[in-house]
């Protein structure tokens, strides 16, 4: 799961729903992923509702740590998410050439908007993301390997995903953004894969660069993951080049 609670990458939802859940079930997944960067610390925890493998219901709780910058204070960033799958079955399709595709939104409110993103020049404390995402499993693909390609476009106006607010003096507007993951499967149980996300870059007091992550995952049972991962999400506020690593436990049901 992504850390804004959708199901997906660590920073990039995809098109598939929650849970190991079928067309007649109910499924669901809860995650926790620790990051660090030089000089900031990110902890977010969520859980996501899959209903028949068509709709996902998901909450996400951040919370970014400003201690090496101001001791004792952080961000916290609420997401509620809805995603609804429009077409396709990304595992179960392999004889049509066309994905997974499905369309969400995730509701954000910045609960500490007065405190930094509002100096640093964000107009909102609340904004609202909607994306479409496609996603299509390979099981037989190359070198005999299962492979999962996403791309995902973003209509968003949030800045370093909501942490740093919404909007502000140089674009107040929405903006589209790019997002990309691949993953293959190394064997059953282990995962490896690239991510990029494109951000907004609304703030004229400090540029806003994209995020980028490589990552491997554990899956010592269907129903559990450990991921880990070197992340860069370049300048955060005053900070240049925010580098570091996460990692993240996923249950699912």
């Amino acid at each position: 799961m992504e850390i804004e609670g959708s199901a997906g990458g660590g920073a990039v939802p995809w098109a598939l729903i929650a849970g190991l859940g079928t067309d007649e079930q109910i499924g669901g997944s809860g995650f926790c992923t620790q990051a660090r960067q030089q000089k900031f610390a990110l902890r977010a925890c969520g859980l996501a509702i899959g209903i028949r493998d068509r709709v996902e219901i998901s909450y996400a709780r951040q919370d970014f740590d400003l201690d090496e910058i101001i001791p004792g204070e952080s961000i916290a960033v609420d997401v509620a998410g809805l995603k609804v799958r429009l077409l396709g079955d990304a595992v179960f399709d392999q004889d049509r050439w066309y994905p997974q595709i499905s369309l969400g939104m995730q509701y954000k409110k910045n609960r500490d908007f007065d405190f930094v993103p509002a100096l640093l020049g964000a107009s909102d404390d609340t904004g609202l993301d909607i994306y479409l995402a496609a996603t299509k499993v390979y099981l037989a693909g190359p070198f005999s390997r299962t492979w999962l390609l996403n791309a995902t476009i973003r209509s968003t106006n949030a800045n370093q995903f909501g942490i740093l607010g919404f909007g502000g003096d140089l674009e107040s507007g929405r903006s589209l953004n790019a997002e990309l993951s691949a993953a293959v499967f190394l064997s059953d149980e282990f995962v490896a894969g690239v991510e990029f996300r494109q951000k907004p870059d609304n703030l004229g007091s400090f540029g806003e660069d994209d995020y980028w992550d490589l990552f491997g995952a554990w899956f010592p049972d269907k129903r559990f993951s450990v991921t880990a991962a070197y992340t860069d999400l370049g300048r955060i506020a005053m900070m240049p080049s925010q580098h570091g690593w996460y990692l993240s436990l996923q249950g699912s049901f």
